[in-house]
Formats: structure tokens, sequence, C-alpha cells
């Protein structure tokens, strides 16, 4: 009887969600640098070395492009994101990206001596960016700020100072980007303190943070 392989409901090991991942920040890179590359290929090769379909392997790539969604990052081109995974999969992925990407910048930043050096530019050159932004509701703003009640809604701290307006001081977060389509509305922004607005761009916990703002805000929806 011709063996079929593993399907997409069997149990994936960590080798194999470690192995597409690699696969996947590979694409990603040389999608970035504009160098070739099939993904069917990449999908082959992966069956063939896991005894898994090549399918499978497609769609826990666009698994992997939808927690790219949640943390605000680029995803592959034609991997459209699939949301239909396991949370306990998402975190998985989240904490072998976090691992990769902190190899990454070893490899390529080796760990020097630590001294201080008295170096600067008095005059720093000044250039021009083009910089994409995001027309935005100024009722939405208002709206969330006042539902907050000065609080942040991820910590449920006190605002951490008053702005110039004399107002607690925090600042609005779309949980879904709008680069990434999210709507301006109540249902998808909350109000965070400035440490918390951070932490839900770049924290290896951001996705967890997100999620809890999910289960802790009625008001919000996956979009």
């Amino acid at each position: 009887m011709k063996n079929l392989g593993k399907s997409m409901s069997d149990g994936w090991s960590k080798e194999e969600l470690r192995a597409s991942v690699e696969a996947y920040l590979d694409m990603l890179d040389k999608e970035r640098h504009h160098r070739a590359f099939v993904k069917k290929h990449c999908y082959e090769d992966l069956a063939a070395r896991f005894g898994r379909s090549a399918k499978a392997f497609e769609y826990r790539m666009q698994n992997i492009s939808y927690v790219m969604t949640l943390l605000g990052r680029d995803w592959v081109t034609g991997l459209k994101p699939a949301k239909n995974v396991g949370a306990n999969v998402i975190t998985d992925i989240q904490a072998i990206l976090a691992e990769l990407e902190s190899e990454k910048v070893l490899r390529e930043v080796p760990l020097q001596p630590y001294r201080v050096e008295l170096v600067g530019v008095k005059q720093p050159e000044a250039f021009l960016t083009e910089v994409q932004r995001y027309a935005r509701m100024g009722s939405v703003r208002g709206n969330v700020l006042a539902l907050a009640g000065g609080r942040c809604e991820a910590c449920d701290k006190p605002a951490p100072f008053n702005g110039a307006d004399d107002q607690p001081f925090l600042e609005v977060h779309h949980v879904r980007p709008l680069a990434r389509q999210g709507s301006d509305t109540v249902a998808n922004a909350v109000a965070l303190c400035p440490n918390c607005h951070r932490a839900a761009h770049h924290s290896k916990d951001a996705l967890a943070l997100i999620e809890r703002l999910y289960q802790q805000l009625g008001r919000l929806v996956r979009e």
C-alpha cells in the first residue's frame, strides 16, 4: 500500500515547526532582497524530510503568516494568513521566531569587549524619508481614551503622567495594524501606557499580550 505520510491534523513535532519557520524566514529574506525562489520547492523539500504532504507544509506556512500579522510583521507574498491554528502552536511558532532571530543577531553582530568611547557627530546630517501614514478618526481615539478612564487597558495601571493637555497620557494602539487592513474603530483599538505600547510592538511576548487584550476587553473584535 502506498504510504501517504502524515496529514495536517497529525501532531507536529518541534523539529517540524522549527524547520518550517526556518524555511519561511529564508523565503521572506529572499523576497526582501529580490532573490528568486519557488515556494513549492520549499514545501516539497520539507515533505521529503519529514514524511508529511507538501500541502500540509504550505498550509503551515500560511499559519506562520497569520502569526506574523498578529505581531504586526510582514509576511511572504502569496502565503495568505490562515488563522485556523491552535493557540499552543501559535505560541510555539512565536517562540521559535524569537529564538531564530536572536541567533541571527548573535551571528551577524558578535559580542565585543565592553568599552566606553566618546564618539558622535556634533551636526548630524539631515535627510528626507518617505513614510506611508494612515488617516485616523479623532473620534475613535477620543472614545477609546474615554473608555480606558485614565488606566492602561493592558496592565490596568494609571497613566504614568499627564500630557500637555493635562489629561492622563495613554497611547491608542490598533490591535490589528492598519498596515494589515485593520480597521480604525473602537472594536480594534486600545489605550495603552507607553511601556505596554512598546511591548505590544516589540516584546517577545507581544502575541500573548494581544491575546490577553482580546480576552479582557469585550468590545474588541478579531478581524
